[in-house]
Order: C-alpha cells, then sequence, then structure tokens
C-alpha cells in the first residue's frame, strides 16, 4: 500500500464514498472503509460499497489476505444496520482469518442471532482443533471473537461448546470463554477468573481482563479495576463499562443510583 496523510477534518462523506467505489489506490479504499464506519455514516450508498468491497479482490497483503474486506467488515458492524448480516455471515467462511475475525466482531456489535449456527460451526472440533496455524501468528479460527460474539448475542446452545475454552492454551481464549460465559449463565466463577487475569504479569493479559469485565458489567471488580496495574485511561474505559451496565434502565425511567454506584464513582474520581 502507498502512504497516505488524510485526516478526518480532510475527507468529505462524499470524497469518502467515491474513494470506496472509484479509486484503484488500495490505500485509499482501505481509509474510506475505516472512515465511513468511524463516522457512522448509514446510507444506503454506503451500505452498498462496503458490502461490495466484502468481496474485494485487489486488495492483497502479504500473507495472501485481504485487507479491505477486513476494513469493511468492521465498518458494517459499526453502522448498526442489521440489513447486511447476510453478508457478513458468508464473510464467516472466508480463507482469510483475519476477515472471519472481522465479520464475527461485526456480527456481536449488530446484535443479531442468525450468526449463531454460522459461530458455533467455527468451534467445531473444540480444543483439538484450536491449534496455532504453522507459520502464522493466529490459531485456526478466530476463537477469541467468536466466543465473545456467543456471549454477547446470549447464545444459550453455545454453553458447552465454549466451557473447554477455559482449558486452552491461549490466555487470551481462556478470557475470552470466562467472559462469555459469565453472560450466559451469570456464575461469578467466570467473571472472578478475570479478576486473577488483572493480578498477573503480562500487561497485555491485564488489559484483554479489564475490557472484558467492563464489557460483562461485573460491579464487584471494580477496586481489582482501580488497582490493576494498567493505565488509568483503560481503567476509567472498563469502570465507566461497570456503570453503564449497572444504571442501565428504561428510557422513562430515572437511573438506579444506587450505593455502590456512587462507591465506583468515587474509584473513577480517584483514578483522574
Amino acid at each position: 500500500m502507498t502512504d497516505i496523510a488524510i485526516t478526518s477534518e480532510s475527507l468529505t462523506k462524499e470524497e469518502a464514498i467515491a474513494n470506496l467505489q472509484q479509486t484503484d489506490d488500495p490505500s485509499l479504499r482501505y481509509y474510506a472503509a475505516w472512515w465511513l464506519g468511524r463516522f457512522r455514516v448509514d446510507e444506503p450508498v454506503v451500505i452498498q460499497a462496503l458490502e461490495a468491497a466484502l468481496e474485494d479482490t485487489d486488495s492483497r497483503s502479504p500473507d495472501g489476505g485481504y485487507p479491505l474486506r477486513r476494513n469493511a467488515a468492521r465498518a458494517l458492524g459499526k453502522l448498526g444496520n442489521r440489513s447486511v448480516v447476510p453478508a457478513l455471515i458468508r464473510c464467516l467462511h472466508s480463507a482469510d482469518y483475519y476477515v472471519r475475525e472481522a465479520a464475527a466482531q461485526a456480527l456481536s456489535e449488530l446484535g443479531d442471532d442468525r450468526c449463531a449456527p454460522d459461530l458455533l460451526n467455527l468451534l467445531a472440533g473444540g480444543l483439538e482443533a484450536a491449534v496455532q496455524v504453522p507459520g502464522k501468528p493466529h490459531l485456526t479460527q478466530p476463537y477469541a471473537a467468536i466466543i465473545e460474539a456467543l456471549g454477547r448475542l446470549q447464545v444459550t446452545d453455545a454453553i458447552p461448546y465454549i466451557q473447554p475454552f477455559l482449558a486452552h492454551d491461549f490466555a487470551t481464549v481462556k478470557n475470552a470463554a470466562a467472559r462469555a460465559l459469565y453472560q450466559l449463565t451469570g456464575d461469578r466463577q467466570h467473571a472472578d477468573r478475570l479478576i486473577t487475569t488483572l493480578q498477573g504479569q503480562s500487561l497485555q493479559l491485564r488489559r484483554s481482563a479489564l475490557m472484558d469485565l467492563g464489557a460483562i458489567g461485573y460491579l464487584p471488580a471494580a477496586e481489582a479495576i482501580a488497582s490493576a496495574l494498567t493505565e488509568n485511561s483503560l481503567k476509567l474505559i472498563a469502570m465507566k463499562g461497570l456503570l453503564d451496565n449497572h444504571l442501565s434502565a428504561p428510557e422513562d425511567a430515572p437511573p438506579n443510583l444506587t450505593e455502590r454506584a456512587i462507591e465506583v464513582m468515587q474509584l473513577m474520581d480517584s483514578l483522574l
């Protein structure tokens, strides 16, 4: 790809759409797909162009993957338009690992469980199939993204498929399994696994567990999040997730500002 220096301020919606549809420059098309997702441009012409990009064969990476397809899938997940679910489900069968990963994440964001059978199929074979691809930095499937999607989509049929992954060698996959199983069962032992990860030696895994705890809204984790050896900015994001989950209420009802919620807010203040 060629180097480009474009800021969001220098690109208009019309230019982004034109770049995605018409330009021969793969860098401009890649950036346009990101831009349209980043700024939530949910218009029929954009949906059509991004779906077409899911079939792109021109933009190839040295590893044989499809960068534009990946960005298009990510963008479609951000637009909130469920009409794209069938196209994203087809991407779950792509030969490109990272396209499959982006599609699983996008489907999770869209909150449409029509993809559940295809996601479950990707877990077929269990731990025996979940091995690292020779010469590649990734496993045979994007297991963390798949498992997180099943948890977020509340696919309870996935519980027996996910449970074995608590014993996977990759900590990120184990974290994803714990996160999803807490969402699907409400059993706090799974959330407590993530708290244990917060006390581990790996900064990357501490960050991952932090975001997982925020995503599942596990209030008992507030103190562990506040004291974790990670950046305060990430702690605040995770703790906002705790509050958002705890304070969620119907639009016509006031938020439930409990004593516990106030304690979390005070912890957040101490991090500022």
